[in-house]
């Protein structure tokens, strides 16, 4: 009897639920216009050292000694790596290239150790080595557990014995382990290192402890707590912040990355998958070395960690007009694969739908579920160029990639490109060639003064409904100081209001370290050990955390010629929400009248998050809670005024009595 009154209560409160999904979802499409679920997310690229000493949480620099002077000229293979020989002890070291661990990757060191001195004489270690001290140093925590592995090769008979350790600025000693080598071919070896004290500049040392010769490669550092604890994975704290944010989307792994600094620099996403040691690195085109450790597999599995949809972009066959430096001169150094070797290519964007969504039992499905993913990622979305020069040659190798994947894989949304501005010669062509192609969604990309942003908040809505969407893929305006957030806040407000056309729209760029920049307007700046978040940050954070799938108009009534004030009304129809986003880009208080009588059985506790400041305010390492929402009960009406703070944004959200 308890069973079955438990099993008519569960069937109740589903009756329930779904009684009141239906009377929200009628209520929303009575009064509101249906919006895109997916609008705002986030976009990643290489860029301002984002990936490697960045998110990617390998702490070696250089791990398989692949740096050279293309990337910057004072670089080569034994890059930020010491050789050592304390306690007196004697030997040599070279870069080798005769039989590497795999050809992709084909430096290695080769350590011939001649003399190892005598510890207890020389009252310290003793050995033959090299050290690495990471991306400006190494952070150990302690009572943290850090992974290391290595692949090592006897070239003497004897099996030598490898001292690991941790050690801070003066050779103390942090943290220690040993492996000893046991074959004549190419093995890799492990250890688990456990911290005994804290240290923010910390170097990973290696020292044969024997006489012998050695080949060593892939040398690699992790710390064992990475985001959600994957292997290869992401510093926690950086991810967590993004994670924070609730994308709905995530484009990865760039934009002028894509397409590259010449062909032979284009991003190959086949490249980028597999064991580490096969993967293929190369000069990034912002001026450093890219692994590919942080690549298409760790994209895909982040976006399913934070369940954000993936949106991969692929070149479109053509690398960057800027190719060569010819930015200097306004271009173009575009060039272009040649026309035989584009079914190939082709072939390779099929090879990866099949490896994101194709079987286990599939050619590249059997590789993903190597990787440890048996189930599909489910790609819905794909980019096939990044704000390329609109050429004849463009058009060519971008029509038959589109026309390709459409016949064959008609379920993939596509993603075109209209050029790198809002407006011109390139954005003009690359929109016709969508239209002539209807093309689902293009590409749209500007980076503005604010003063450009609060004067186009009525940008689409003049765009052609019920044909090609808009992806806002990247867009800022030029600083991170308040006066820029509260404007990028104004735009959204007008990317909602125009959500039925406009897709999705991304931040860009995303990261930056600090000191090691290429771009300065950015939304997260980072050390090794702190995060500086932007107010662009909270902004976007606040935005992204409050999405609906249905606007309202004329819930917020404001004065029409003030570009300075701007609103937003959504509901989130699985919640039954109602969101209010009232912006201020003013400096005196500005007053705006909201009118809730259409929407029914709201609740009168709401929650106000607001997030005000001076227009010259910004976040920094020194003071990185200068500017930063405050959370707080509101009491709302059916009716009420509402008066917004100089340069605020406020998001009000009332939830639904069910």
């Amino acid at each position: 009897m308890i069973k079955e009154n438990k099993k008519l209560s569960l069937i109740a409160l589903a009756v329930i639920s779904l009684f009141f999904s239906i009377s929200v979802n009628a209520q929303a499409i009575k009064g509101g216009k249906k919006i895109s679920s997916d609008l705002l997310g986030l976009f990643f690229e290489d860029i301002n050292y984002s990936a490697d000493g960045g998110l990617y949480a390998e702490l070696v620099q250089n791990r398989s000694f692949e740096y050279n002077p293309t990337e910057q000229k004072e670089w080569h293979s034994f890059s930020f790596w010491e050789y050592i020989a304390p306690g007196y002890s004697i030997g040599r070291i070279s870069v080798e290239t005769k039989a590497p661990v795999h050809i992709n990757n084909p430096h290695y060191i080769v350590l011939d150790v001649e003399h190892v001195g005598h510890e207890a004489k020389y009252k310290g270690e003793s050995g033959v080595g090299i050290k690495n001290s990471g991306f400006d140093g190494m952070v150990i925590r302690a009572g943290e557990k850090y992974n290391f592995s290595l692949f090592a090769q006897q070239l003497s008979k004897a099996s030598i014995e490898l001292s690991i350790s941790l050690q801070d600025t003066k050779g103390k000693v942090l943290a220690e382990s040993s492996v000893k080598t046991t074959s004549n071919k190419w093995e890799k070896y492990t250890t688990t290192l456990l911290a005994s004290a804290n240290c923010d500049t910390a170097s990973l040392v290696i020292l044969a402890k024997n006489n012998g010769k050695l080949a060593l490669d892939m040398i690699s550092l992790f710390p064992e707590k990475t985001f959600k604890n994957r292997t290869n994975g992401l510093r926690a704290d950086l991810a967590q912040i993004l994670a924070d944010m609730q994308p709905k989307f995530i484009r990865f792994p760039g934009g002028c990355l894509v397409h590259g600094d010449g062909l032979g620099n284009m991003y190959r996403w086949q490249n980028t998958i597999g064991p580490i040691e096969q993967r293929i690195g190369q000069r990034n085109l912002w001026g450093y070395h890219q692994t590919a450790g942080l690549g298409y597999f760790e994209y895909f599995q982040f976006c399913e960690d934070v369940g954000a949809k993936p949106l991969p972009v692929v070149p479109a066959a053509v690398s960057c007009q800027n190719s060569g430096g010819t930015w200097r001169i306004g271009g173009t150094g575009q060039k272009a694969l040649p026309t035989i070797e584009i079914d190939e290519y082709i072939q390779e964007i099929f090879d990866l739908i099949e490896w994101a969504n194709g079987p286990e039992n599939s050619e590249w499905g059997a590789k993903r579920a190597a990787a440890g993913h048996p189930a599909p990622f489910n790609l819905e979305y794909l980019g096939v160029g990044n704000e390329d020069k609109m050429t004849p040659e463009f058009e060519e190798r971008f029509s038959m990639i589109y026309k390709a994947v459409k016949e064959k894989h008609p379920e993939i949304i596509l993603i075109g490109t209209v050029g790198p501005f809002h407006s011109g010669e390139d954005f003009d062509k690359g929109w016709e060639i969508a239209n002539d192609l209807e093309v689902p969604i293009v590409d749209e990309h500007y980076y503005v003064q604010p003063e450009w942003l609060l004067a186009n908040q009525n940008r689409y809505d003049t765009y052609k409904r019920n044909t090609t969407e808009v992806y806002l893929g990247e867009y800022a305006s030029w600083g991170n100081k308040m006066r820029n957030a509260i404007a990028e806040a104004a735009y959204l407000t007008a990317l909602e209001r125009n959500g039925d056309v406009v897709k999705m729209a991304s931040y860009a760029p995303l990261l930056a370290k600090k000191g090691f920049t290429q771009w300065n307007t950015d939304m997260v700046f980072f050390d090794n050990v702190n995060i500086n978040l932007t107010p662009n940050y909270y902004v976007q954070k606040m935005f992204m955390t409050n999405q609906g799938d249905y606007y309202f108009d004329k819930v917020v009534t404001k004065d029409a010629k003030d570009s300075t004030i701007a609103a937003s009304c959504v509901l989130d129809s699985k919640t039954g929400d109602v969101i209010l986003k009232l912006v201020n880009a003013g400096t005196e208080f500005k007053t705006m009248k909201v009118d809730l009588s259409q929407f029914k059985s709201l609740q009168t506790n709401a929650v106000l998050n607001l997030l005000t400041g001076k227009a010259d305010a910004e976040n920094t390492f020194e003071n990185t809670q200068l500017i930063i929402p405050l959370k707080t009960e509101f009491k709302v009406k059916k009716k009420f005024d509402y008066e917004l703070p100089g340069m605020s944004l406020s998001v009000i959200r009332i939830k639904t009595t069910k």
